[in-house]
């Protein structure tokens, strides 16, 4: 092997199976590049960065996860045989990782970074997500890149009361907690997840639980990092803006203080913009009335970026005072910038049935966040086919959530959902999840689609409690209500302030955005970032416990404003008129042959004449779908004269169709014979059977025995006794 390719590797254990980072062998072109290897899993990150840009006042982060179909020995599906744009799963890992990391690069670092994770192998067990996160990590903290991790993740399970670290793919089904944990030797750093409602004190235990088990991946990067690293390079230094910063707080923290005190969005918005761009005037024009000789192109030059410099300094100025003023009045007022103290939550008003042709409707309103939300009942057609790297499913539970841009007052063109949607989407459609009902009792295909018509604050916690409300006002009967909240952290030295239902602005200005969702008996759904170094664990209690008195009293809120609907904020006894009603018979499954008929024609016939939908299973489950009732009674009888089996002690009005000389064989029902034999026929001895019965007669008989073969006895001569004896 030549001396330049001499691959360096760390091995270490994760949840009990060892996992191997190596670098050195492949894209040793890209800054930092790993290879993690989980199982029979193998994923490929690289971390590349761009050349300065002059002016650039933010960071150009991308991140991308692709799960390349050959790494699992499959073809992709669809016209073009080839991967297309990322599916909803590689985006919110993408997501994931993008969130993660993206706090910690060094401070003035603007260089564009692209992070790309390529699955090479995927064995359907260990799932490529998090040895791609591992891999981000690894390969940023072996580059230049001034990162400043390396960070880790782990998948958290809980089966049959024991917390696992990464539990299989074929071992998640069992377990009533799904937790993805990400976090430095410090700290947390990001948490998404679901749960079965599960306490809090639970949810608060199996994180710490995780911290531990990322420890020696920490270990491992570090290790990796000292032999294998290249030196970290320095960011540019951030331009020296404390002049213009001192003259920035002279002339606008009295204005900025007094708009920060106006409670409505639009309007503080409106306030804040004018100061900012009466401060940004002023300090122009006093620049420009600067007698500064300009004879030279040079002179220009230095001239303009000079301006240049004092506008952006200005804006920056301007952000951090407001910043700073909107967190010293709630650490050391208690009082946030709508003047609501740490713990109250914005009036709440709720309605179902906004919509009368839609299955069910909930719109619920937050202060001045709002989301529309509907329920849609579907068949099995409707079903979602889930075409994923190791396996194919069927998904019967969607939830999809929109952010048009009026929500927020702006003009933009609608386009598909971005990254933002599809992650605020399956938050939600977690936090429900856990209080449907089993898809055997309720065989309903179920569509949750949310309009966020007002945003200030969490419109994905909205969304959780208006499908909510949408689900019961169609008559789900869901096992219990849901509602979530965002909670947010103001961090100052000592002083902690833990705020209840965040506004936008304390999302962005504040240190942690942290999500709740849950029932009154425990937790479904979590979502966490952290923008600080750490977060003590007693603060994260703090915040829980928080959560879970703000989700109670919005669930109250929900059931006093819909109480004259939903008794209890319970379901609906009866689905919506619109809705597609369904009963569910069983057949025996080689019977399932009569009732698709040859190429279907039988199936197609029924519906075609009753306007009903048929979806049968191999197991023989048979499901009629069918808004108008009469209908789906016409179905189903047409079905069950398809399959029906003849029982002992019946009694049948049947149809002769052949003689012999020992019986008479008669149709009790299509494509179902039995035999009366000669001895059945009648009281007493029959010499020939066309003494009693000819063909084509129909006559009354009893079924008196099925043998292990299917072949099956009639009797005339009980079931007249039989009628006879009941008068």
């Amino acid at each position: 092997m030549p001396s330049w390719f001499q691959p360096q590797t760390v091995t270490f254990e994760v949840g009990g199976r060892p996992m191997t980072i190596e670098t050195g062998r492949l894209a040793k072109q890209a800054a930092g590049a790993a290879v993690v290897t989980y199982g029979e899993t193998v994923v490929l990150v690289t971390a590349v960065s761009a050349k300065p840009r002059e002016g650039i006042d933010f960071f150009p982060l991308t991140v991308d996860f692709v799960e390349k179909t050959s790494a699992a020995g499959k073809i992709p599906g669809g016209f073009f045989k080839r991967e297309g744009r990322l599916a909803d799963r590689e985006v919110l890992v993408s997501r994931f990782i993008d969130r993660a990391i993206r706090p910690l690069f060094a401070d003035g670092y603007r260089d564009e970074t692209q992070i790309t994770a390529t699955v090479l192998s995927a064995d359907g067990e260990h799932q490529p997500d998090l040895p791609a996160f591992v891999g981000a990590s690894a390969a940023l903290t072996l580059s230049e890149i001034p990162f400043l991790g390396p960070i880790a993740a782990v998948r958290i399970g809980r089966i049959e009361g024991r917390l696992v670290v990464n539990p299989l793919h074929s071992q998640t089904k069992e377990s009533d907690l799904e937790l993805v944990v990400a976090a430095s030797r410090q700290a947390l750093v990001m948490v998404e997840g679901s749960a079965q409602e599960i306490a809090e004190a639970e949810v608060l235990a199996a994180l710490k639980f995780a911290h531990e088990a990322i420890l020696p991946q920490i270990d491992a990067q570090e290790d990796l990092q000292r032999r294998a690293g290249k030196p970290k390079k320095e960011p540019a230094p951030a331009a020296d803006h404390s002049v213009v910063a001192a003259r920035v707080r002279q002339m606008a923290q009295a204005k900025l203080d007094e708009a920060l005190s106006i409670r409505t969005k639009a309007e503080r918005y409106a306030a804040l913009k004018g100061v900012d761009a009466a401060v940004v005037e002023e300090l122009a024009a006093e620049y420009r009335q600067e007698k500064v000789a300009i004879d030279s192109l040079e002179a220009y030059e230095t001239r303009r970026d000079g301006y240049r410099r004092l506008v952006d300094g200005a804006k920056n100025a301007l952000h951090d005072l407001r910043s700073e003023l909107m967190r010293e009045r709630i650490l050391s007022h208690g009082v946030r910038i709508d003047g609501r103290t740490a713990t109250d939550i914005r009036p709440i008003a709720c309605e179902i049935g906004v919509a009368p042709r839609a299955h069910g409707t909930g719109l619920f309103t937050r202060g001045e966040t709002q989301a529309l939300v509907f329920c849609t009942l579907g068949s099995s057609d409707d079903e979602q086919t889930i075409d994923a790297l190791t396996e194919r499913y069927q998904k019967q539970f969607l939830l999809h959530y929109n952010f048009p841009p009026f929500s927020v007052g702006e003009a933009r063109p609608l386009r598909g959902p971005g990254r933002r949607e599809v992650g605020h989407g399956t938050l939600a459609e977690r936090a429900l999840r856990a209080v449907l009902p089993p898809h055997e009792k309720f065989p309903y295909t179920i569509r949750i689609v949310s309009e966020t018509l007002e945003s200030n604050g969490s419109s994905s916690m909205a969304t959780v409690c208006g499908g909510a409300l949408a689900l019961m006002d169609a008559g789900v009967p869901i096992t219990a209500p849901v509602a979530g909240i965002a909670m947010g952290l103001i961090q100052s030295g000592d002083r902690v302030a833990v705020l209840s239902d965040i506004l936008g602005d304390e999302d962005h200005l504040g240190d942690m955005d942290f999500k709740v969702a849950g029932t009154r008996r425990g937790v479904t759904a979590v979502q966490m970032d952290i923008k600080i170094e750490a977060v003590d664990w007693a603060v994260m209690e703090r915040a829980l416990e928080q959560a879970r008195v703000g989700r109670l009293h919005i669930l109250d809120c929900m059931e006093s404003e819909t109480k004259a609907e939903l008794s209890n904020l319970s379901a609906r006894p009866e689905l919506s008129r619109y809705a597609p009603r369904l009963e569910v018979i069983w057949i025996k499954p080689d019977r399932i042959r009569d009732v698709i008929g040859p190429g279907g024609r039988v199936i197609r016939a029924i519906q075609d004449t009753t306007g009903v939908k048929i979806d049968v299973e191999d197991s023989g489950r048979v499901t009629i779908f069918s808004p108008d009732l009469d209908a789906l009674e016409r179905g189903r009888a047409m079905v069950q004269e398809l399959t029906q089996e003849a029982e002992i002690g019946r009694i049948y009005l049947a149809k002769v169709k052949r003689i012999t000389d020992f019986g008479a064989f008669a149709e009790i029902f299509p494509g179902t014979d039995g035999l009366i034999h000669v001895s059945q026929l009648a009281e007493g001895r029959v010499e020939r059977v066309t003494d009693v019965v000819a063909e084509g007669d129909e006559v009354l008989a009893k079924c008196i025995d099925i043998d292990p073969t299917g072949r099956i006895r009639l009797s005339r001569r009980e079931a007249l006794a039989d009628i006879a004896a009941r008068g």
